[in-house]
Parts: structure tokens; C-alpha cells; sequence
């Protein structure tokens, strides 16, 4: 297989795992979905892509965000998680797992509490799974971030 297919998606939107939302939610009770359609939305509030949840302030919501995809724009997402966190938001963030990339060292990495999901998830109607780890960031405006766990 090419490099060049191996990272590559037709699409930037991988809608969560309705089971694997169910359990984050029954820990975390979430009231924001930032990054949503009217079809996928995880939460009663939710913003859509022309509404731009970037753009939008999430207050002192608990935030669930599966963002979009992309070497750019995940990692707008992640700072906006961050940043959020540090207005009063609890940001549950899930995110391929690339520890290898600036993101994750400067908005993920000892900022947030990390849960690494062993596996690989199978997104929305996907006949099969990710072709790439993912991890829980989970930024708790309440706790010290750093601690890691493993799923």
C-alpha cells in the first residue's frame, strides 16, 4: 500500500463510536458537542461546521469533541480544547494518538489527564477500523493534568 493512502480519508468527519460516547457520557454527563451534524450530534447542544465551534465559546460547558481529521485542523481543535479548559470548560477530547506531532507537545502533552485507547475505534459506519491509534484528552479545569492512563 502507498504512503500516500495509508493516512488519507476521503473525509475529515469520523463520527464517534455511538457505545464508546455512551460510556465517556455516563462519566462525564456531556452538554456541548462543538464539532457536530444534526445527524451525529453526541449532545442536545451542539455546533455545526458553519457555525464553526472554533469560533464559538464554550463557556463552562462539558465539552465532548471529536474533531475533524487533518494535519492542520486537528490541532486548531486540540488549542481550542486547551484554551477552553483554561475559561472553565471540561473538555473530553478525542484525537488519533500522534505523539509525534506539535499539537500534541504543546496543548496535550502534561496538560491534560490521557487515556490511550488500546485498539483502534470504528467510526461511524466504517467497515473497518481507523487506520491509526487514537487517545482521550481529557482537560478538567478542576484537576492537575498530566496523569496518565491506559484503556
Amino acid at each position: 500500500m502507498p504512503a500516500k493512502t495509508l493516512y488519507s480519508s476521503a473525509t475529515d468527519e469520523w463520527p464517534t463510536p455511538p457505545d464508546f460516547f455512551a460510556e465517556l457520557d455516563r462519566r462525564y454527563h456531556f452538554t456541548l458537542d462543538p464539532c457536530a451534524t444534526p445527524e451525529n450530534a453526541t449532545c442536545p447542544t451542539f455546533f455545526t461546521r458553519e457555525q464553526d465551534g472554533l469560533r464559538q465559546d464554550w463557556g463552562t460547558h462539558r465539552v465532548f469533541c471529536n474533531p475533524p481529521y487533518g494535519r492542520v485542523i486537528t490541532g486548531k481543535w486540540v488549542r481550542k480544547a486547551f484554551k477552553a479548559s483554561q475559561r472553565g470548560a471540561l473538555v473530553v477530547l478525542l484525537v488519533p494518538s500522534r505523539t509525534d506531532t506539535r499539537w500534541y507537545h504543546d496543548y496535550v502533552q502534561g496538560k491534560a489527564k490521557l487515556t490511550y485507547i488500546k485498539g483502534r475505534l470504528k467510526f461511524g459506519g466504517a467497515k473497518n477500523t481507523a487506520p491509526f491509534p487514537s487517545l482521550l484528552a481529557v482537560y478538567d479545569p478542576d484537576r492537575p493534568a498530566g496523569v496518565l492512563e491506559f484503556a
